[in-house]
């Protein structure tokens, strides 16, 4: 049941202001969590890859391992590193890593701290007219899928046919498609290292121009390469409807007046499946809630339903 027309007029006005409180709240993490996995501000300078201890270990993102600011390497180029690997010495701490924190918190990863997803957001708030997929319901449920056939081709696949073919395997989405690499290690790199800029040839420029399409996407698309290519979403998403951290609904709260659903930029049908994959826990449903009835959080109790509101026509 949809609210009537003044309470929606009053709560516009507080709505804007909770939700523009949010989406700054939220810009700084993912902003600080840039920076605290890409502390190395030197290597931007002289073009030289960290290659200190912690380098062994994962960021929670899509962050390039090449990346000359990285402390940490990308889960998605270890993991692909370890299925090419001739004596098949498979990462498990990479794939416990990663359940680890899927199952903990779902795509939370996505929508707080992971840099290319950060940078996307940034150009869609570039101002142009946007490209609403969910207008397209059947068309974004079949590209929604694209994920997940990057990660089973190109992220296990190649890597391991091209391993038991040539003994070596390859790290096929890394080397052919990530945009996040090219644009964080590829071009910092060639314009600080000169000894790479003479090795550039066809197959950096097929990445530039993937680059290019994915930036171009994400001023008319909002984080189109999180929806239909990036295979760690993928893996996260696979945790949303068992992880820890989660969208909860209070139906005796709820009073189905759609604005969570109209605000969601990934097209999730909040009131009715707010875990789905698709869902990347920014906390947007929460924040424009007039009832207080979404929760984005590790469980707590639920309200009793004296305490909750009534239900208004």
């Amino acid at each position: 049941m949809f609210c009537s027309a003044p309470f929606k007029s009053v709560w516009g006005v507080l709505a804007l202001a909770r939700l523009n409180r949010h989406q700054k709240k939220r810009s700084w993490v993912q902003g600080l969590a840039f920076l605290a996995g890409n502390a190395n501000l030197s290597g931007f300078i002289t073009g030289h890859i960290y290659q200190g201890p912690l380098k062994h270990l994962c960021l929670p993102g899509l962050n390039c391992y090449s990346c000359p600011g990285a402390l940490g390497a990308c889960p998605i180029g270890s993991l692909q590193n370890g299925l090419a690997d001739p004596f098949w010495r498979i990462p498990l701490y990479v794939i416990g890593f990663l359940m680890l924190l899927g199952a903990l918190a779902g795509r939370f990863v996505c929508g707080w701290l992971c840099p290319f997803g950060w940078f996307q957001e940034l150009l869609h708030k570039i101002p142009t007219r946007k490209i609403r997929p969910e207008k397209k319901p059947k068309l974004n449920r079949v590209i929604s899928r694209g994920n997940i056939f990057f990660l089973i081709l190109f992220v296990i696949l190649i890597p391991i046919i091209v391993r038991l073919i040539n003994g070596y395997g390859i790290t096929a989405f890394c080397t052919y498609i990530c945009p996040s690499g090219t644009l964080m290690a590829g071009w910092p790199l060639i314009l600080t290292n000169r000894d790479l800029r003479d090795l550039i040839g066809l197959l950096f420029g097929w990445k530039t121009a993937v680059l290019i399409a994915v930036l171009v996407l994400s001023i008319l698309i909002y984080r189109p390469f999180c929806r239909y290519i990036c295979p760690l979403g993928a893996i996260y998403g696979f945790f949303n409807r068992v992880s820890l951290y989660r969208v909860t609904v209070d139906t005796n709260r709820c009073v189905e007046c759609g604005l969570c659903t109209r605000q969601c930029k990934m097209s999730v049908p909040v009131p009715y499946d707010g875990n789905t994959p698709a869902c990347i826990r920014c906390g947007e449903c929460e924040a424009v809630c007039p009832h207080d009835a979404i929760t984005c959080g590790f469980p707590k109790r639920v309200r009793a339903a004296t305490d909750s509101e009534p239900k208004s026509s």
